[in-house]
């Protein structure tokens, strides 16, 4: 007698989504992670169905250094929301992949303990893999489900390096940047896009005999941002102090997002930002598309190491060589 899962249908999958099944949730997510056609197939399917229960919820970004607090601060924060203000967290945590082994090491569940455990929260660590910035490139999709479950506040950390940030920028309506106290005395040490992106600076481990510290990295940067221009949104940014060891300035914090929310949605930049982010995943996604079916067609693997090479020895200029294999793509349609 076979032991194996009987697989839902995707009806069954969403029905169970939308009644907050936290493991059909979680194996979902598994389809749309999965490089399988016929799970990718199952999965838009899903997301499809979903659509029209998804955008109900505050989208925030949550970078910084590694080393930072994020992860603490994230269950922190998170555990603040659902005792506060009744709220309904996600946690989409970025994993650092190994680009040799092209393993994950997930552990942010460990990470976050008491909020994985709390029936009103979700997380899900996913393998960034070697998609852009580190960022997994299934996270919107993910996103999206997490909203149809009934999460109302989706927090996306991120790995905190390369292009990352600005990925994840373009997928939430909230960026929030974290700072380690005394990190004020080096302005240059933080790359000025990604202070420029945030809409709360938090210097975050203010606690001790650090608290000292943190007051005055609070200052410089408060200074600091008054160099950068205005804001399409009309929010102006703010700079705060927080513990997530000892849980002080979750309320402050929580404040910030509650008061960008209200002017960003009665400006309309809030729908507008929406709409924008939605032409670009469009667009990321059909030159993914496109790309794939390009370096897949067989007429251009047979020549595209041979014109590489007349590239690299100078035989041919690189438009030309563009050119010659864009021909050949053509001509196989």
């Amino acid at each position: 007698m076979s032991l194996k899962r009987k697989q839902p249908t995707a009806t069954e999958y969403t029905e169970g989504i939308l009644q907050g099944d936290r493991i059909l949730l979680s194996r979902a997510i598994t389809l749309v992670e999965s490089k399988r056609p016929e799970h990718q197939a199952m999965a838009q399917d899903i997301i499809e169905q979903c659509l029209p229960h998804t955008g109900k919820s505050i989208r925030i970004g949550v970078t910084g250094s590694p080393g930072v607090g994020k992860s603490t601060f994230i269950e922190a924060f998170g555990g603040w929301l659902i005792k506060n203000e009744n709220r309904r967290p996600a946690v989409l945590a970025i994993d650092p992949s190994s680009q040799m082994s092209k393993g994950s090491i997930l552990g942010d569940k460990t990470r976050m303990e008491k909020l994985s455990a709390h029936p009103s929260a979700f997380i899900r660590p996913s393998p960034a893999g070697d998609s852009l910035g580190g960022v997994a490139a299934k996270t919107r999709e993910t996103m999206l489900l997490c909203e149809a479950a009934g999460y109302d506040t989706i927090l996306i950390e991120t790995v905190g390096v390369g292009q990352s940030e600005i990925a994840v920028h373009g997928m939430v309506d909230f960026f929030l940047l974290l700072l380690l106290p005394g990190a004020g005395d080096d302005l240059q040490g933080i790359k000025r896009g990604i202070v420029e992106m945030a809409d709360l600076v938090a210097i975050n481990k203010a606690d001790g005999d650090r608290v000292k510290l943190a007051d005055s990295a609070a200052k410089d940067y408060r200074l600091a941002l008054h160099l950068f221009p205005p804001k399409e949104s009309g929010w102006t940014p703010k700079v705060l102090t927080c513990s997530s060891v000892e849980k002080t300035g979750m309320d402050r914090i929580a404040e910030q997002v509650n008061e960008f929310k209200s002017l960003a949605q009665a400006n309309d930049w809030f729908g507008r930002n929406r709409q924008q982010q939605s032409k670009n995943w469009f667009y990321e996604m059909l030159e993914r598309q496109l790309k794939k079916l390009f370096f897949s067609n067989d007429r251009v693997l047979q020549q595209l190491q041979l014109i590489e090479k007349q590239v690299v020895s100078g035989e041919i200029s690189v438009a030309n060589a563009v050119e010659l294999l864009m021909e050949l793509f053509k001509r196989s349609e």
